[in-house]
């Protein structure tokens, strides 16, 4: 979409506004909802706007509703105006990726996919996922064995790049910590082990079945509830809404062979997770981490672990990926890499970042912050097909992106569009 600058402008370099059309759809577990049909449904919470037992789709809905504020106002005044808008930015890039070289006229481009006001981002990590899969054999369930299946839900998930070195728990790395105890004590049969959902967000939920020999089933309900008790600890004050529920279960016909299942539960219990080192220049950014994303029972005996690695430095992404590859190749598993995306190189010296940083003086009295994300924004791929394209990235606030938690504030909208509307003047 494209519209003519206004009076005054023509000359000034044309300006992109960009933004994502999908949305990470994730949901409580006790939420009935059809992300193909049904709507979300929000509420208002304070200066709040949140969905209820759903993402709510303000990643990157916020950012197109702005595109399109800005190309129907009449009254807006800018430069020659696009408007791009990309799909599956969450499941890949795939549209920043597919972009065709010479599609862009702007010479700046406006990125409105970021989550903290007051702050102006110049840089993105690159990343790559590396998956693990497991080949099992189904084999007779023991006799004599009893069984449980416990539950891990609500914690706090969040985004595996924004959010990954607040250290929250993972509910992939909880279940294995407990099994692989449990492994250690008794010949435990594994029946199934399913969590998390989505490569780019943290594992708020998991749950697995269990058995051990019905002469220990007391043991084993009660080394559960330890476990709670140490877990809950261990993450007073940052996992307020951790859910364990635990229940006996029927005595499966098979269960998963000793071998895999040993060899999985050590190998998810080891593999890292989490920040792995902070950038040394900007305070508070992770340089480089991976997400043990998802563990999945599949079809044709197969367990696949999706895994998520980031850095701001293309040779410690590609380091960390092959150490997790290492791990699960060791454990049995067939390790796989993605083509994965580049880094966003930050410019402290672009006119565009000036602009922004002026503008955002004038209307609030407070210097934004320049920084980077953690994270794989667009940008990087556009810099890729277009290297002399100038970019920032701002936006309004948002929570708990990509889980059930996440949140708009409210507030900061109005200093969104504010900003907006200031800088598209100043460009030149």
């Amino acid at each position: 979409m494209r519209k003519p600058a206004t009076p005054g402008y023509e000359h000034k370099p044309g300006v992109i506004l960009q933004a994502h059309m999908d949305m990470v759809c994730e949901k409580n577990n006790d939420t009935v909802h059809d992300f193909d049909n049904d709507p979300i449904h929000t509420y208002i919470d304070g200066d709040f706007i949140k969905a209820q037992g759903t993402t709510l789709g303000a990643d990157n809905g916020i950012g197109m509703a702005l595109m399109l504020a800005a190309i129907t106002s009449p009254t807006l005044k800018h430069p020659a105006l696009e408007c791009l808008f990309t799909v599956d930015e969450e499941t890949g890039l795939t549209g920043a990726f597919r972009l065709q070289d010479g599609c862009l006229q702007g010479k700046q481009l406006i990125n409105l996919d970021s989550e903290d006001d007051g702050q102006v981002f110049i840089g993105c990590a690159g990343g790559i996922d590396t998956t693990a899969t497991f080949t099992y054999e189904s084999v007779a369930a023991p006799a004599g064995y009893e069984y449980i299946k416990v539950n891990i839900s609500r914690l706090l998930g969040g985004h595996s790049g924004s959010d990954i070195h607040r250290g929250r728990a993972c509910a992939n790395k909880l279940a294995a910590r407990f099994i692989w105890a449990e492994m250690k004590k008794f010949p435990v049969a594994l029946a199934s082990i399913n969590g998390g959902n989505l490569r780019n967000a943290i594992a708020y939920e998991a749950d697995f079945t269990i058995g051990v020999p019905a002469a220990h089933k007391h043991e084993l309900v009660a080394d559960v509830n330890k476990f709670i008790a140490d877990v809950e600890f261990e993450y007073k004050g940052i996992e307020p809404n951790m859910t364990f529920a635990i229940e006996s279960a029927e005595a499966p016909a098979t269960v998963i062979d000793e071998k895999t299942a040993k060899n999985l539960i050590y190998a998810l219990y080891c593999a890292p997770h989490g920040a792995i080192t902070m950038n040394p220049d900007i305070e508070g950014l992770t340089q480089t981490s991976t997400n043990l994303a998802s563990v999945k029972m599949k079809e044709g005996n197969t367990i696949v672990v999706t895994t998520s690695q980031r850095s701001m430095i293309e040779s410690c992404k590609h380091d960390i990926a092959r150490q997790v590859e290492s791990v699960f190749t060791l454990a049995g598993a067939v390790a796989t890499h993605g083509d994965g995306y580049p880094a966003w190189p930050a410019n402290v010296d672009s006119n565009i970042l000036k602009v922004a940083i002026k503008a955002y003086e004038e209307l609030y009295n407070i210097t934004p912050l320049v920084t980077a994300i953690h994270a794989g924004l667009e940008c990087a791929l556009f810099r890729a097909k277009y290297e002399n394209l100038d970019m920032v990235s701002f936006g309004p606030t948002l929570r708990g992106v990509h889980s059930p938690d996440e949140r708009l504030e409210i507030s900061t909208v109005d200093k969104f569009w504010k900003l907006l509307i200031e800088v598209l003047k100043e460009l030149k």
